[in-house]
């Protein structure tokens, strides 16, 4: 079953500083049926002004990953880790125990990310962090970039779920098989797909359970990210 949601469906979250698209509950967005896909629990779409950024802030027992698409974001933590995440790198942090840090666009020019976050399959870890840069990636296959799944490249997370992104172009076919009691979440960055023969275009999203293979079919360059999680909370 593929269920289609339309960009226009979004949540959208206006703060000045700040423009954010929850896909899921967060925040002042509160919906019972939209608390999360799976163990899939946030994904937001936030596009962050110059010279701001979310300040100083906790979480615990959390899988945290960031995407960024444009832009340069700043990060400081309470595990002595400070940089910059540059379009193209992704940024993993397992909450675990407890951290508190903050992400800051320092530059005059707007950040574009992905903000993800996944149940981890075991709670009260130690925190531990990990960046890794894709932008040089393969086009027309799903690229893993985080991954508790033992997939080769990607950053290892502490989840039974890999988040893979795709560039592809126009004219090619790409199958992916799911096992039984598991999900894809699929969003659209860019472009026009068909997926299992329901057409999805820029910033629709599509959640896909009980089914044994997934075809992306495009006849446009389009690029995506596809999350796929066990169906069943850990606890």
């Amino acid at each position: 079953m593929l269920r289609k949601i339309s960009a226009t469906k979004r949540f959208k979250a206006e703060h000045g500083w700040l423009k954010s698209y929850h896909l899921f509950s967060f925040a002042s967005y509160q919906e019972r049926e939209n608390m999360n896909f799976g163990t899939l629990r946030v994904f937001n779409d936030d596009f962050i002004e110059g010279n701001s950024g979310f300040g100083a802030h906790p979480h615990d027992n959390m899988e945290i990953i960031t995407i960024v698409y444009g832009g340069t974001l700043t990060h400081q933590d309470s595990m002595n880790n400070s940089g910059n995440i540059k379009a193209g790198e992704v940024q993993y942090m397992s909450a675990g125990t407890g951290v508190t840090h903050a992400e800051l666009n320092q530059s005059d020019k707007p950040v574009h990310l992905y903000q993800i976050w996944i149940f981890p399959n075991e709670q009260n870890l130690p925190p531990q962090y990990d960046q890794r840069d894709f932008s040089n990636s393969p086009v027309n296959e799903l690229v893993p970039v985080a991954s508790g799944e033992h997939k080769p490249g990607a950053i290892n997370i502490r989840a039974n779920s890999t988040i893979f992104t795709l560039k592809i172009e126009p004219g090619q076919t790409i199958r992916h098989k799911l096992a039984s009691l598991r999900g894809l979440f699929v969003y659209v960055k860019e472009g026009r797909i068909h997926i299992n023969g329901t057409q999805l275009e820029k910033e629709d999203q599509a959640r896909i359970t009980d089914e044994t293979d997934v075809l992306f079919q495009s006849d446009t360059q389009t690029e995506l990210i596809a999350i796929e999680v066990p169906m069943h909370l850990p606890f």
